[in-house]
């Protein structure tokens, strides 16, 4: 009997650490592609920034992901499993990359769609998939499926998040390396606080405040991200286990037809839960978008040069990587919604800088500051708010998820789209608008749901 009970949970011991090996491999595969994606994409409104290309090709993006969100992950999902749904998904971004090559809306607005095509099913492949294993974890363990759920995305995002550091890493020592007077930006001292800053305008003062880059450094960051890339479906392919290890019993969508996992995913657009966190789901994308294209466009390639774009992205990337450790462990303390207090009253300070603080030559760490704040404030958003979408909707991981990112789509595909012809102070004073609107709906939604679980 003793050697039997050993036996058990040597097995459970190893089980408990195949888990944790999955959501690793999983975590690395995610930064590894990201670290090609992201380095492009945080690029566009510098490098692409005639006519609003580079922003346009984002917003292409963006919209093939409202698409995808809609239609494609729950059967995709059912059609191929989560695991290679992930690693299949990762090679739609490719073109993307390449076309960056041959820029031209004729090339990268169609690469645009076909990335949102993909980028639907595998956020959501990756969303299920961590559902799934916390409830195989739980039933190990004995720690509920909503803590280890918390912790995977704490794990997950803490790792995805160094695409950050690595891709803009890679951009910025590939776009100074050598002769790098491209890089520097050709505005005159003098003319900064004027030209840069809330008051910039991509397209009326892109081609004075952004050179182009030389071809052969595109080219080389085109062939690095390409193998990272290619890498990362690889490392999906051969390290990950299949979902079907761990939902035994349960059938992808509740065993559903996909024409009625498609109804699923509609329906939940108006339920009531869902409903309250829409706006604060646009937030998140709006705010990561502005900083990834505006703000590195306005402070950072317009005031210091488009060399240092990479180096403050990779310490948004970093804070917001550290930021998702913590956020998992705090809430353990404080609750979910002092978080998001926290998240909001920074997020209104930063806001405020942005308004009121002309950049100057010489004041370049003061965009690391407001990095280093951003990346904390991020990283509550997205750990708490796809938290809250796991545990609301279990045994509808896939058609929440894809809720969750069509909103946050919506989020990303607004602000690329005005991007190019608003300022950046009306950009600014809209996404206050929507962080005021979101919480104070997130603070309705904590009330009727704390209401609605009393009365089941």
């Amino acid at each position: 009997m003793i050697k039997q009970e050993k036996s058990v949970s040597e097995l459970t011991s190893k089980e408990s650490w195949r888990i944790l090996k999955n959501v690793v491999v999983i975590s690395i595969a995610f930064m590894v592609h990201f670290t090609a994606y992201s380095g492009a994409a945080n690029l566009q409104s510098s490098i692409n920034a005639e006519a609003g290309l580079g922003t346009a090709s984002l917003a292409a993006v963006y919209a093939g992901l409202i698409f995808s969100n809609i239609f494609l992950p729950v059967l995709v999902i059912k059609w191929l499993g989560t695991k290679w749904a992930i690693s299949l998904s990762f090679v739609t971004y490719m073109p993307y990359i390449a076309a960056q090559l041959y820029p031209t809306f004729y090339t990268l607005i169609p690469a645009g769609l076909f990335v949102g095509l993909g980028g639907g099913p595998l956020w959501c492949a990756k969303c299920t998939y961590l559902s799934v294993v916390s409830e195989a974890h739980s039933k190990i363990s004995n720690i509920s499926p909503e803590a280890l759920l918390v912790r995977f995305l704490g794990l997950f995002f803490m790792i995805f998040q160094f695409n950050q550091v690595w891709g803009n890493l890679i951009s910025s020592l590939v776009l100074t390396s050598g002769d790098n007077a491209a890089a520097v930006t050709s505005v005159n001292a003098s003319m900064i606080p004027k030209l840069c800053g809330a008051n910039f305008l991509p397209s009326a003062d892109a081609g004075d405040a952004l050179p182009p880059q030389p071809p052969e450094k595109i080219q080389m960051l085109a062939g690095i991200y390409l193998a990272c890339m290619a890498g990362a479906a690889i490392i999906v392919a051969i390290g990950v286990d299949s979902m079907k290890r761990y939902n035994s019993g349960r059938t992808s969508g509740g065993g559903l037809s996909g024409l009625e996992l498609l109804v699923v995913t509609l329906k939940l657009l108006v339920e009531p839960n869902q409903l309250l966190l829409v706006i604060v789901n646009i937030y998140i994308g709006f705010q990561q978008a502005f900083f990834g294209a505006d703000f590195t466009a306005a402070f950072v390639s317009c005031a210091v040069g488009t060399g240092s774009v990479g180096f403050v992205m990779m310490t948004f990337g970093l804070a917001d990587a550290i930021g998702c450790v913590l956020t998992g462990y705090v809430a353990k303390i404080t609750g979910r919604l002092p978080l998001i207090i926290a998240a909001t009253i920074v997020d209104a300070a930063l806001f405020t800088a942005i308004l009121t603080w002309p950049p100057q030559a010489g004041y370049g760490y003061v965009l690391y500051i407001i990095a280093v704040l951003w990346g904390l404030a991020d990283s509550v958003w997205i750990v708490q708010i796809n938290a809250y979408y796991g545990i609301l909707f279990p045994g509808r991981e896939e058609a929440a998820f894809s809720n969750f990112r069509l909103w946050e789509s919506v989020g990303f595909i607004v602000a690329y789209v005005v991007s190019p012809y608003l300022r950046t102070s009306a950009k600014t004073y809209f996404m206050i608008a929507l962080m005021v609107v979101g919480s104070n709906l997130k603070l309705d939604f904590n009330i009727w749901h704390e209401k609605w679980r009393k009365i089941r």
